[in-house]
């Protein structure tokens, strides 16, 4: 069979979403999972649970998308229509399936007091015409329709019940219907380089990639991801030819290439620590412990992460990390010669292999004419070396701390590499 593109549309059907009471966390959950996948999505779509909007929403998605995906709607109170308006739509009745009373029946058996209402009864009425594929999980089955090549599925919108229903059964039955080509994904992390600095540097590079690989830019503070994504009918092909075109990348942008895959930094620096069998600890002052929590969101990271001291005043970085106080009073917390200090202070303190740390003037208030706000001082060490480095982030604070923590987390990065 000839591969094809197949293009899925998501409707998630509800008001509590509309309204905001709830965050639409099924569509991007089935996005990650049906891209994976090799399916392309044409878009996601949010409605109330009105007869007129869930028709209006399947005839424009009959027009862009070869697969339909409904999630909510389907529950056993009198606000969940979806199983009606669909039974309408394809031109049939709701009959009673007796399959769906003995997976309910199943579901519940180990609950005695169980007992199949009206409304629990309701769910076993389905569209006469559809795939009936029980859900495990839930008394709300999921439903299958065909029409002219297309196909249209009908799921609970409970997320574990979702979940459950699409990588059980939604998406490889999916896989089976469809001949799919291969998709993959490479991404390229780029440090120091501004978007559109960026996109004129690699412009000709990027005009030259083959016409079955597409790139986006994917910016987030100091960082920009190169996400390269690729289709064809063969992976060994298709892996050869995206490698090629990121070796043709790497003389291009040189040092400011940080890593090879998509994680994020504290995951790398962690993968880096174990594989030393290192340790680290962080010394914060404008940061005010990010850096800590960054490295820490990561499960694992009791291995290598020794702990945190944030010394935001003085007093603290000159009784607990040693700082000079003749330095102190000479430079300036915000200074090379202090944040060099509390970077091997820490290191001592924990007895680790390396240590950084951050001192610098977040803001809004307590910039100077030589230090305005954004300054920071950031420093890296080993036993054998110290990276530091200034840097001016601007005037707004929440972002001077992430960029701050952000810029740590790469001076801990070189400095692990280096040793």
């Amino acid at each position: 069979m000839e591969t094809k593109r197949v293009s899925v549309e998501i409707i998630t059907i509800g008001d509590e979403i509309l309204i905001g009471q709830i965050v639409d966390t099924n569509s991007a959950w089935m996005a990650t999972q049906l891209n994976q996948a090799g399916f392309e999505l044409a878009q996601i779509t949010s409605i109330h649970d009105k007869k007129e909007h869930i028709v209006e929403s399947l005839n424009a998605a009959f027009e862009r998308a070869d697969v339909v995906l409904f999630t909510g709607g389907i529950g056993p109170t009198n606000d969940d229509i979806t199983k009606q308006t669909l039974a309408e739509y394809f031109n049939t009745k709701l009959v009673f399936n007796p399959s769906v009373i003995g997976n309910i029946e199943k579901l519940f058996a180990t609950r005695p007091n169980f007992v199949i209402n009206d409304l629990t009864r309701a769910q076993a009425m389905v569209p006469e015409n559809c795939t009936v594929i029980q859900n495990p999980v839930g008394t709300a089955p999921v439903t299958w329709f065909e029409k002219n090549g297309k196909v249209i599925v009908s799921m609970p919108g409970v997320p574990y019940e979702m979940k459950n229903a699409m990588s059980t059964e939604i998406i490889p039955r999916l896989k089976k219907h469809f001949e799919t080509p291969v998709l993959l994904h490479k991404t390229v992390q780029v440090y120091g380089i501004g978007e559109s600095a960026l996109a004129i540097k690699i412009a000709e590079w990027e005009n030259a990639l083959p016409d079955f690989i597409s790139l986006a830019y994917l910016p987030n503070y100091a960082i920009v991801k190169l996400r390269l994504s690729g289709l064809l009918d063969n992976l060994l092909e298709l892996e050869f030819i995206m490698n090629q075109q990121i070796e043709k990348l790497k003389p291009i942008l040189g040092n400011s290439i940080v890593a090879f895959e998509d994680a994020p930094m504290e995951k790398l620096i962690g993968n880096l620590l174990k594989l030393k069998n290192m340790t680290v600890a962080t010394a914060e002052s404008c940061t005010g412990g990010y850096a800590a929590h960054q490295l820490t969101s990561v499960s694992g990271s009791s291995d290598y992460f020794k702990g945190s001291i944030v010394a935001y005043s003085n007093e603290i970085k000159s009784s607990f990390l040693n700082v000079s106080t003749d330095d102190l009073g000479k430079y300036g917390a915000v200074s090379e010669q202090v944040v060099e200090q509390m970077a091997k202070g820490i290191m001592e303190r924990f007895k680790t292999d390396f240590a950084v740390a951050t001192s610098g003037i977040a803001g809004p208030s307590g910039g100077t004419e030589a230090k305005p706000v954004g300054t920071v001082w950031i420093s890296a060490c080993s036993k054998e070396k110290s990276i530091t480095r200034l840097f001016h982030f601007g005037g707004l604070r929440e972002q001077n701390i992430i960029r701050s923590s952000q810029a740590a987390l790469m001076l801990l990065k070189e400095i692990i590499e280096y040793n």
